[in-house]
């Protein structure tokens, strides 16, 4: 088995890596999406190998999100609640766009996602991802379904000496 996961290299995508990978025996192929976050993508990079992934790919679609979707989100004053930017939730099919297109190029069986039952981010991911993938290509929500609390996922990670910052928890 193939999974595509999106992965920010975060606590949550990290411990759901090398979860994945031991209760599928799964071939784990993380995909990155810059949008124009402050990160260091060498290290989550490193991370991702670190906890399991075979490949990673980082896809640079700062421009692309830019154009399509953050100049459209202001030149329509496009607010939460009047008060709050779109540019995260917008982010979300983007992702999955570009986790759909490696996963397809991949032949991967599945993808996951690190979104948590709360908020509205994993409503987008999956209904993004049912739109670019076919109907054989399942879609996980591991971080989801668990459901463990930090300290479960910390634990988790240490025990597997996953690269994790304990700030992170």
């Amino acid at each position: 088995m193939r999974i595509a996961l999106a992965y920010s290299g975060g606590l949550d995508t990290t411990v759901i890596c090398r979860w994945l990978k031991e209760r599928y025996g799964a071939e784990i192929i993380t995909v990155t999406v810059d949008v124009g976050q402050p990160t260091d993508f060498k290290r989550i990079e490193e991370r991702a190998y670190a906890a399991g992934a075979s490949k990673h790919y980082y896809v640079d679609a700062r421009d692309r999100f830019a154009d399509e979707f953050v100049s459209k989100d202001i030149m329509y004053n496009g607010l939460y609640e009047g008060e709050y930017p779109l540019s995260t939730a917008l982010s979300r099919y983007l992702i999955a766009e570009e986790l759909a297109r490696i996963a397809l190029r991949e032949g991967c069986d599945a993808v996951a996602h690190g979104c948590t039952g709360k908020g509205n981010d994993q409503l987008r991911i999956e209904a993004s991802l049912t739109y670019f993938l076919p109907e054989d290509v399942r879609v996980l929500a591991p971080v989801r379904e668990l459901n463990w609390s930090r300290d479960e996922e910390v634990r988790y990670a240490l025990d597997r000496k996953l690269p994790i910052e304990l700030k992170e928890s």
